[in-house]
């Protein structure tokens, strides 16, 4: 069901209350909050985007579980969904938990990021973007 068994502050019915969302704060920019619908990350395996100026790309496995990682100007076309993402001009690097890391040594390190029912999520940051 989409009741709530508490009162929230104030909602948003850009998506049902308890839809599961990504969520990202980062200390690059203090002032923006970012949430993704994880329906929407589902139907996209590799996912880029921003906040503030941080540009990041999230990896979405088949059960799911998503990874967050910076970018620093690599572009990301695809992945297997377990070990190894590719990039726009055929490298190839090592999903691992702490950054990328590409077959040349450069390592792009992996941002802070969690899951959030949406209710949730808008009560405590209501400015909040949503990618859905």
């Amino acid at each position: 069901t989409d009741r709530l068994m508490f009162n929230v502050p104030t909602r948003d019915d850009r998506l049902p209350n308890k839809a599961e969302v990504l969520a990202l704060r980062v200390p690059h920019a203090p002032g923006e909050t970012l949430a993704i619908a994880a329906d929407f990350l589902a139907s996209r395996p590799v996912y880029q985007g921003q906040i503030g100026a941080l540009r990041f790309v999230v990896l979405t496995d088949g059960s799911g579980a998503n990874r967050v990682y910076e970018t620093v100007g690599v572009a990301f076309v695809g992945w297997d969904q377990m070990a190894t993402a590719r990039d726009d001009v055929g490298g190839n690097w090592t999903v691992g938990e702490a950054a990328l890391t590409s077959t040349t040594g450069k390592a792009l390190k992996r941002l802070p990021a969690h899951r959030a029912f949406w209710f949730g999520w808008h009560a405590a940051f209501p400015a909040t973007r949503l990618v859905k």
